[in-house]
């Protein structure tokens, strides 16, 4: 019984986490991981710019995260915003315009669903 309220919270946390951020774009559904598709988002990047790129968890474990545009920074920067699947398995990857990012971002997204 005295782990009822932390379960509870886990529950409800991974329920805010699982919902559509505002103001985000959906790109597409992946079959890989969370943490795969953000790695492959940041690596595109990062060869494609030769800039260092912020990724940032929002949830434990690498299940869902934001991965920052090269040269942008949280929390307000454009980013892939990669979670886990609203509709079932897999995951949900979008986008959030912040700071002027454009359309050559949303391709590298594509190329890693």
């Amino acid at each position: 019984m005295k782990y009822l309220p932390l379960i509870a919270l886990t529950v409800a946390l991974s329920a805010c986490a699982a919902q559509p951020p505002a103001g985000v774009q959906s790109v597409g559904q992946s079959q890989q991981p969370p943490g795969a598709v953000a790695a492959c988002i940041a690596q595109k990047w990062a060869d494609g710019s030769q800039q260092q790129v912020i990724s940032q968890n929002i949830l434990a474990n690498g299940q869902a995260m934001d991965v920052y545009v090269p040269g942008q920074q949280p929390p307000g920067g454009a980013a892939a915003v990669v979670r886990p699947s609203f509709t079932g398995k897999g995951t949900s990857v979008g986008f959030r315009a912040g700071g002027g990012a454009g359309s050559d971002a949303t391709s590298a997204i594509s190329g890693c669903l």
